[in-house]
């Protein structure tokens, strides 16, 4: 069975709550190597999503990722902003009206919200950024749709490959951002961009762990011990 508006919805507002939940925690990384403002800023523009959602209702996941988007572009400031508004516009494009998204259109989904953030923020794997969680979430999503999982397996399996690849930008040293004006001192922190994006899929697959029927994980749990 594949995924619909109603899982895209579900990990929106799953989301919102991660962002509420670990809002101090984010501004603690931040702080550590950048503004301060991630949590806060994280929080403040996934409670506009939920307005956005609330506003018009959406009537495909693509609509609801798209809506996503816009709001995190106006009301999210620094950089998260626009690289997670690309990020979900980038997936929405490629999801496109489906109303059935099985595990290989949504493995190339994650992999277009990926390059959306490559495109936007010019940054490579290793430079202490959100793409070391995002380009190992890919590689697992692609994986697992490739040994025939389903929708709830890829999702899982980027979870936890970005739940690990947020914990290995520990002693990188920035080469991008804010971050980068440390130098060797950025070394020993966490990536607050490869946090959040790893508690944003987590919330994907609790969503999609919903949707799917599977009580192996519970749709409520978007915290993880990784980040």
């Amino acid at each position: 069975m594949g995924l619909g508006v109603d899982w895209a919805v579900d990990w929106l507002k799953l989301s919102a709550k991660a962002m509420a939940e670990h809002r101090t925690e984010l501004i603690e990384l931040d702080r550590a190597i950048g503004d301060s403002d991630h949590g806060e800023n994280m929080d403040r523009g996934f409670q506009a999503v939920l307005q956005k959602l609330d506003e018009t209702p959406p009537e495909t996941a693509g609509a609801a990722l798209k809506a996503a988007a816009m709001a995190l572009m106006s009301k999210v400031g620094g950089a998260a902003g626009p690289l997670y508004g690309t990020a979900y516009l980038r997936a929405a494009t490629s999801l496109g009206d489906s109303t059935d998204i099985d595990a290989d259109a949504l493995a190339s989904a994650l992999a277009a919200a990926r390059d959306g953030v490559v495109a936007r923020g010019k940054a490579e794997t290793g430079d202490k950024t959100m793409i070391d969680a995002w380009t190992p979430a890919v590689e697992a999503a692609r994986n697992a749709a490739s040994d025939g999982g389903d929708v709830h397996a890829v999702l899982q399996a980027a979870a936890e490959a970005a739940e690990v690849g947020a914990v290995a930008t520990d002693p990188l040293v920035a080469r991008k951002g804010r971050a980068s004006y440390l130098g060797e001192r950025s070394a020993g922190h966490r990536d607050p961009g490869a946090a959040s994006t790893a508690l944003l899929l987590r919330a994907a697959a609790a969503a999609a762990a919903g949707s799917v029927g599977n009580t192996g994980t519970s749709a409520g749990n978007t915290g993880t011990d990784a980040v």
